[in-house]
């Protein structure tokens, strides 16, 4: 869903909330705030682009807010049953005032533990990534482990009974690029019945003494809460790197905390999934290793893996290339990873728009009508050589908009594209992931 979509579904919720506001329809009023706050939050975190756009949304969002919390207090005395006035104290003192009552979420939560839930809230997924297990390339194993940590134990729990028990801890790790975080979105999509919880340092740090290990309590209360839960952790090393002496007190509570609500001291994990991804495995404290039960290399891609990607990228393009040409850039990108050949991709993508901008001359040709496409016409116009049969001098600021038939792309594109686009991954952290994979790792 796109930024503008996600906003505009935020947007009209809260128009909702209000026409439901005016009616006095107040709990349909606060629910559809509470909602629409939630769409709010999720293109903060994961779609608006700039600083204004975000504070934008910040502001609507604490001005929803304020009205529901308004709402909350209002219901909560209207729930309340009439107290006679032989019963009232007095003294003020027997029970709570109104600002305390106040300060009480309406399911009884305790404020402090309400807060950090109110934090976490943009965690959640709400909407699903739409990425399936097909549009991930290769990395079979690592798809067959989490279908049987995930979609397995949801759909027959009565497999996993007993000492028979789904894995509570993956990581997945690799050279930049390989389709970590890519694995994980299908993961959200996938587990249709699953509450996914997808976080990062800047969701668990604080600036404030103690917060930032409450947080991560909180988010395991959370995913208990909401079992079958899935919490992914994208770059785990930032928060959980090997403990040493010279490291702040508050980095040492923070490890800890994880360590404990990992294993599950004192509570049931059971339902819970903690998928972690890295690319320097190596710099994980031990503790937080063992942790993460199932170790799953994400290596570089093959070259049949290498072939699908280049035409899962190219996606419904028109372009000129056959088996035979995908089979050879397979073979010429070895070392790349699949972020690279995506950018080799979108650079050989734009090689037709290049020479739109750069031609001196066009010339007639048929092809579909911008309006209509199963029709055909004979005026459009596409560029050429100026030694070209039928050749008109002009540029591209002459072509009528709808006139335009740009080239397709071709196997000359892609070729001129990876002379330029260079692997990315270092030599010197493959032989580190290699060494990991064969102290503690499985191949993905």
């Amino acid at each position: 869903m796109s930024t503008s979509n996600t906003l505009q579904k935020a947007i009209d919720l809260v128009t909702k909330a209000t026409e439901e506001d005016k009616n006095k329809n107040y709990e349909e009023a606060l629910r559809l705030y509470d909602h629409g706050v939630e769409y709010f939050l999720h293109a903060i975190k994961y779609e608006a682009s700039s600083e204004k756009a975000k504070e934008s949304i910040r502001a609507k969002c604490k001005q929803y807010l304020d009205r529901a919390e308004k709402l909350k207090v209002y219901l909560r005395k209207k729930e309340k049953k009439p107290v006679a006035d032989g019963e009232k104290n007095s003294s003020g003192g027997g029970g709570k005032n109104d600002k305390e009552s106040d300060n009480e979420s309406d399911d009884g939560k305790d404020p402090e533990k309400k807060k950090f839930e109110d934090k976490l809230s943009g965690a959640i997924i709400i909407e699903k990534p739409n990425v399936s297990w097909d549009d991930v390339a290769g990395l079979n194993g690592a798809k067959e482990a989490l279908k049987e940590a995930v979609i397995l134990p949801v759909k027959f729990p009565h497999l996993f009974t007993g000492k028979r028990k789904p894995w509570k801890g993956i990581l997945l790790y690799g050279p930049p690029g390989t389709g970590k975080s890519y694995l994980a979105k299908a993961v959200a999509t996938e587990a249709n019945n699953s509450t996914f919880f997808s976080v990062s340092s800047s969701d668990l740090v604080s600036k404030w003494l103690g917060e930032s290990e409450k947080l991560v309590k909180t988010l395991f209360q959370l995913a208990r809460e909401n079992q079958p839960s899935i919490i992914f952790i994208d770059e785990v090393d930032a928060l959980c790197s090997a403990r040493s002496d010279n490291e702040s007190e508050s980095a040492r509570r923070i490890k800890t905390e994880f360590l404990v609500q990992m294993q599950g001291v004192g509570n049931d994990n059971n339902g819970i999934l903690v998928l972690g991804a890295t690319n320097i495995p190596w710099t994980l404290d031990a503790a937080i290793r063992r942790r993460f039960e199932k170790r799953i290399y994400i290596p570089l891609p093959e070259a049949p893996a290498r072939i699908e990607m280049f035409k899962l990228h190219l996606g419904s393009t028109n372009h000129s290339l056959t088996e035979q040409d995908f089979r050879d850039l397979g073979q010429k990108t070895e070392g790349y990873s699949g972020a690279d050949i995506s950018i080799v991709v979108r650079d050989a993508l734009m090689q037709p728009v290049r020479k739109v901008q750069t031609a001196t001359h066009f010339r007639q040709v048929r092809g579909p009508s911008r309006d209509d496409p199963s029709q055909i016409v004979d005026d459009l116009l596409t560029p050429c050589s100026p030694g070209a049969p039928g050749a008109i001098e002009m540029s591209w600021m002459d072509v009528p908009g709808d006139k335009l038939l740009e080239p397709i792309v071709s196997m000359s594109d892609m070729l001129m594209s990876l002379g330029t686009q260079k692997p990315t991954v270092n030599e010197d952290d493959l032989k580190k992931l290699i060494k990991f994979t064969e102290d503690f790792g499985q191949e993905g």
